[in-house]
């Protein structure tokens, strides 16, 4: 595919989304974004991105927006929040991607990139995960995600889209807010670790996930496959902790506590909070951090499409509280 290439993407107002069009129109494609309403998307238009006003829920629009494009990348999705509804999630990350698959199948897209996530394989039992991996989605929003997919493939499978799966990990960088509670907690030394903090967790910068979803999209090889996207190498949460603190130049936290009683209370506020549609203050999700080990194998990804990330956890900590910090966040 050449450099005057006409992409779309969904989920463009999000944080890889964002990452995505901006390097996209740097490498010199043409990039349409799929927004649900232009008001606040000026740093998409100033980058030179055209905007398409729709949603994944709305087959007419869909149809409209990949009009004349050559690959799809498909990034929208829910965020996982607890006043979120498991049918909201549904809506979007099944109903809307079917909807999408078809609007692309039926414009003839020479490619359709799916971003799904590393969740699809819920707890993983037998680290390090890779794409041969049962599913064993543990939640709504991994359900959702997994069922998403599995509609991706069967339109690869079937003859009707060439399609290419990414799977994620944990994503971090300049640009993102969910990390930004962690480090902002161990900055003002409040954090505290629950459990043992000896389960593995791996991220990717945001860059590096950029350069491996772009390669999706190019790659001759890639079309048919799944892919896992994340760093080099898994930490301990132990050790993912010292190092942030060591970029903040603070000591390193101290304080531990039980996990099972933080869980069994974010099981309380779940269960008296979302009848009335609040957030809870706790999530089981959010305690799982400290639970589940999240460690995944990216030969696969290596070895077929020469994706080989170049930020160890060290520099992307840093040009990530950096940016928290230029930016006031911190």
């Amino acid at each position: 595919m050449t450099a005057a290439t006409r992409v779309l993407v969904t989920g463009a107002t999000g944080f890889i989304g964002g990452h995505l069009c901006r390097r996209l129109i740097e490498n010199g494609y043409t990039v349409r974004a799929l927004v649900r309403e232009s008001g606040r998307c000026e740093h998409l238009t100033s980058a030179g991105v055209e905007l398409a006003v729709g949603d994944v829920r709305d087959s007419a629009s869909l149809r409209r927006a990949v009009r004349d494009v050559d690959v799809v990348y498909h990034l929208a999705a829910v965020f996982r929040k607890g006043n979120v509804s498991a049918r909201d999630m549904w809506a979007v990350h099944v109903d809307g991607t079917k909807a999408l698959l078809e609007a692309a199948a039926e414009a003839r897209v020479a490619r359709f990139v799916h971003c799904s996530t590393a969740g699809v394989h819920g707890e993983i039992k037998n680290p390090p995960a890779t794409e041969e991996t049962p599913y064993g989605p543990g939640d709504p929003y991994q359900n959702s995600k997994t069922a998403g997919e599995r509609l991706a493939l069967h339109y690869m499978t079937e003859g009707r889209l060439p399609v290419v799966i990414v799977r994620p990990a944990g994503v971090y960088g300049p640009g993102d807010l969910r990390f930004r509670k962690l480090i902002k907690a161990i900055n003002t030394r409040t954090f505290v670790m629950l459990g043992r903090g000896t389960i593995q967790y791996q991220l990717v910068f945001i860059d590096d996930l950029i350069d491996g979803i772009i390669r999706c999209g190019t790659h001759e090889n890639a079309v048919g496959n799944v892919y896992l996207l994340t760093g080099d190498a898994p930490v301990t949460l132990n050790d993912l902790v010292r190092l942030i603190a060591n970029v903040l130049q603070v000591p390193p936290p101290r304080w531990r506590f039980p996990v099972a009683p933080v869980y069994a209370a974010g099981f309380l506020c779940e269960l008296l909070c979302k009848p009335l549609k609040i957030d809870p203050p706790l999530h089981r999700r959010r305690v799982d951090f400290f639970r589940k080990t999240r460690a995944f194998d990216i030969s696969k990804a290596k070895r077929e499409l020469g994706y080989q990330p170049r930020f160890g956890l060290p520099c992307g900590l840093m040009r990530t509280v950096e940016w928290y910090r230029s930016t006031g966040l911190l």
